[in-house]
Order: structure tokens, then C-alpha cells, then sequence
């Protein structure tokens, strides 16, 4: 029975992706675990795993080809014992095109339970989590990589995380929505199809949760997307229109920058964002860095085994700031809030293109030299896009520093779903009263971004306070 292979989702965000390379050719033996392929998504370069064994009969996509969706067939296995040149050639894009629409109920008893009505399997990259941290019988694979969903008749509806979030927020009765997916199941392009097509008859009451705040914040469709659209609802033609043919030139937005214009428009309208600035000098830290990079050990070369940066302090007051005043470790989960145990701290990392906010694990836990060691590695790989998606996924809080650019302060865009963001500027000679008299110490300015819902404004003045604590007297981050 010949097994599908399927573009898999290789981060809750990815809706298509870019068939880089392939590293197998048809007619080569393919056992669990070989790389197939190379994928490029909206943040990063991935391999692709096989997890079936057999023989790769037919590649359906070639590589090079650009935004093929989610869950398109790209390629078909032989199992073993199977003659490759006797399996007919589908068409690419799977069970969308000419697919079955719904599965029969699942048989008991049956030795295989993933085969589908026409024999055949389906087969998707291996990945290490589920997205949306979906629980195994709700994401797309089971523990051993099979597509285990398939519309039963008189059973639940399947349907992929991400699809069922937007139904969710569209209120979209997803039981009402035709699946185009594997055996009927619905994914994303089915939603939004339900949703641009105005089906009257898929609007879901709205969930008890809703607020008249959050009614309020949900933004209007409009006729341009919103991951590539104008901010003003303009369209693309309406807007050049306004300048002289020949003045500018198109740049055509790849997936990073769609993804990031549209989560950031999604913020800004769904966020309620208050600001808090303060303060802060640096003379103590300054001092105490000092003297640490200096008494770093040094290899036979005279390298030191770590040298400390400003931001590396920041990480740390951040992470004790959020220990401190533990109610601001938080973030907004559509109908609760969820509270953190450990300050896991997104960091932004500037690249060409857009941006990576990996992401420092307990960064509470850990000493200046670790997170230093860290943040070097997580940004050199963010730069050449070898991230993992669980090293940039997750975390309640982020920093950005553009001290470097001698940007004095700024206030950042929350990236949900993150309670709070910290901006923070560049240090600086300045003058300040001390004892009654003028004195001139080094000092910067931090603006934290807060979302409302999480975090209310006296427990930000709270937090930030906590830092401030921290950096002016940096020895607490040493013990």
C-alpha cells in the first residue's frame, strides 16, 4: 500500500512552505528516520524525517518550488515488497484534489488503523511537538508520526489546531465546515474559505468567554490579507496609484516578513498595549561587569571563556524582576490567564529580513556566563535561520535593545502571546541631584509594554520597579 508523503507543519504558524531540497531521488530505499528533504518555513531551514520504510516512488513536488500549502502530498513511498513502478501517479496537492471528503468511521479491529478508504496511508514529517500544543488526538500525528484523523461519520470532526483556533475566533461552527484535508479533515484554508464566503449557516453562537472589550478589539475583515495587505485597507493597486510610475521598487514580501506584518496588525488591534518608562543607572553594573570579564579564565590562547554584555544583565534583572513580582509572569490565554513558575525571557534578534525572539529557558535559574554562552549560539543560528521552532516558540516576556543603534527609547510591539515586552534604550552620561547636588552618572531608559488584560498598571510600575532594583545593585544577580 503506498504511503503519502505530506508538506507537515513544522511550527503553529506555518501555513506553507518552500520545498528547498530534495535528498533522496525516486528509486532510493528510505528507512524511519532519513532525511527526505529540506523545507524552508517563515522562520527557518528544516529537515524533513521520514517515518516510514520503503522505497520513494514518486516525488510530486519539485524542489525549488515555492508556498506549497500545508498538508499538500509531495511525495509517495512504496512499502516494502511493493513494485514502485506500479503505483499510479497522483496528483500533487493530495486529497484536496479529488480526495475523498470524509472518511467511513474507523473499523475495529482492523491491523492497520491509518489506511485510508483507498488503501492507501498517509505520511508526515516527523516533528517534536504538536502544534498549538495540541494533545495527541488532536494535532495531525500520533507518537509514531501517522496521520491518525479522518472524518468519521457519526464522530467527532477533525480538524487542525490552527484551523479550529481561527474557527474559534471568527466563531465559526466548525462541524459545519467541509474538510479538504487528509480524509476529510479540515484545515486552514477551509475556515478562511467559510469565512469569505460569509456561510451563514456555519456562525457558532459567540463563546460564553466573549467580552464587550474583546468585541470591541476584533478587527474588520477587509478585502486585502492581512499577512501581505495595507494597514489602511488600501489595496495594492489603489496604493501605488499615489506615486509616479518608476519612483520605487517592489519588493515582494517572503514568508518571514508575512508572518511578521501579520502577527504585529494582530497585536496592535487585539492587544490593549500601556506603556511604563523609567530610569535606570548603570554605574554599579558597569563596574561589576568590569570586573567579571576580567577575571574570566583564558585559554592557552589568552581567550577569555566569556565576556559579558549589558543585555546579558538585562536577561537576568528581567528574569528575578518576574520571580519578584511572580503575578506579571503571565499571559493572556483567550478565556484565562496562564501564570508562569519560571521566567522564560524571548530575546529579539535582528536579522536580514526581519527578526528571530528566541528564547532563554529559566533564565532565572541560570548564571550571567550561561545566558552569555546562550545568546551567542541562539543568535549566531538566527542569523543563518537554523533555529529550531521550540527555541523561538513560548516564553511570557521579551526584551529588545536598541541601545546599540544610540536609540535613547522606544516603545515595542507586544508579541503574543507574551504579557509584556521591555524596551530598552542606550546608556548614557547624565546629570541627576544627588544629596542636593548635581552629579553625573551613566544611566539609560527601559519602557516596558504591557498588555492590559494581563498585567494592570500598578503591578508594571511593580515590575519594572523590581528591575530597576536589580540592575542598580547587580551583585543580587550573582547569588
Amino acid at each position: 500500500m503506498p504511503i503519502n508523503v505530506l508538506m507537515p507543519a513544522l511550527s503553529p504558524t506555518m501555513e506553507k512552505g518552500n520545498l528547498a531540497k530534495w535528498l533522496k531521488k525516486e528509486g532510493d530505499p528510505v528507512k524511519s528516520g532519513d532525511v527526505l528533504a529540506e523545507i524552508e518555513t517563515d522562520k527557518a531551514t528544516m529537515e524533513v524525517e521520514a517515518i516510514d520504510e520503503g522505497v520513494l516512488a514518486k516525488i510530486l513536488v519539485p524542489e525549488g518550488t515555492a508556498d506549497v500549502p500545508v498538508n499538500d502530498l509531495i511525495a509517495v513511498i512504496a512499502e516494502e515488497g511493493e513494485d514502485p513502478a506500479s503505483i499510479a501517479t497522483p496528483k500533487a496537492g493530495g486529497a484536496k484534489d479529488g480526495g475523498p471528503k470524509t472518511a467511513p468511521a474507523e473499523p475495529k479491529n482492523t491491523p492497520d488503523q491509518n489506511a485510508g478508504p483507498d488503501g492507501s496511508h498517509a505520511s508526515y514529517a516527523r516533528v517534536d511537538q504538536a502544534p498549538d500544543g495540541a494533545k495527541p488526538d488532536e494535532g495531525k500525528t500520533n507518537g509514531a508520526g501517522r496521520a491518525t484523523e479522518a472524518g468519521g461519520a457519526g464522530g467527532r470532526t477533525f480538524a487542525s489546531p490552527l484551523a479550529r483556533r481561527i474557527a474559534k475566533q471568527e466563531g465559526i461552527d466548525i462541524a459545519a465546515v467541509t474538510g479538504s484535508g487528509p480524509h476529510g479533515r479540515v484545515i486552514q484554508r477551509d475556515v478562511q474559505a467559510a469565512i469569505e464566503g460569509g456561510a451563514a449557516e456555519a456562525r457558532a453562537a459567540p463563546a460564553k468567554a466573549a467580552t464587550p472589550e474583546a468585541a470591541a478589539t476584533k478587527p474588520e475583515p477587509t478585502s486585502v490579507p492581512a499577512a501581505g495587505g495595507v494597514a489602511t485597507g488600501m489595496t495594492t493597486d489603489q496604493v501605488k496609484a499615489l506615486f509616479e510610475p518608476g519612483s520605487y521598487e517592489e519588493i515582494t514580501l517572503d514568508g518571514m516578513r508575512k508572518t511578521i506584518a501579520k502577527r504585529l496588525v494582530e497585536s496592535k488591534q487585539t492587544v490593549p498595549h500601556f506603556y511604563l518608562s523609567i530610569d535606570v543607572e548603570l554605574d554599579a553594573l558597569l563596574a561589576l561587569r568590569t570586573q567579571v570579564n576580567e577575571g574570566a579564565a583564558k585559554d592557552k590562547d589568552g581567550k577569555p571563556a566569556f565576556k559579558l554584555s549589558v543585555n546579558d544583565f538585562v536577561i537576568k534583572g528581567l528574569a528575578l524582576a518576574l520571580q519578584r513580582v511572580p503575578n506579571a509572569n503571565a499571559v493572556w490565554a483567550g478565556d484565562r490567564i496562564l501564570k508562569f513558575k519560571n521566567s522564560d525571557v524571548g530575546v529579539a534578534v535582528a536579522i536580514e529580513g526581519g527578526l528571530f525572539t528566541p528564547v532563554i529557558r529559566r533564565a532565572e535559574q541560570k548564571t550571567l556566563s550561561t545566558i552569555s554562552a546562550e545568546m551567542k549560539d541562539l543568535a549566531g543560528r538566527a542569523r543563518t535561520r537554523k533555529l529550531k521552532p521550540e527555541e523561538y516558540q513560548g516564553g511570557s516576556t521579551a526584551v529588545s535593545n536598541l541601545g546599540m543603534f544610540g536609540i535613547k527609547s522606544f516603545s515595542a510591539v507586544i508579541n503574543p502571546p507574551h504579557g509584556t515586552i521591555l524596551a530598552v534604550g542606550g546608556g548614557e552620561a547624565r546629570v541627576v541631584a544627588k544629596d542636593g547636588a548635581p552629579a553625573v552618572v551613566q544611566a539609560m531608559t527601559v519602557t516596558l509594554s504591557v498588555d492590559h488584560r494581563v498585567v494592570d498598571g500598578a503591578l508594571g510600575a511593580e515590575l519594572l520597579a523590581a528591575f530597576k532594583g536589580l540592575i542598580e545593585n547587580p551583585m543580587g544577580m550573582l547569588v
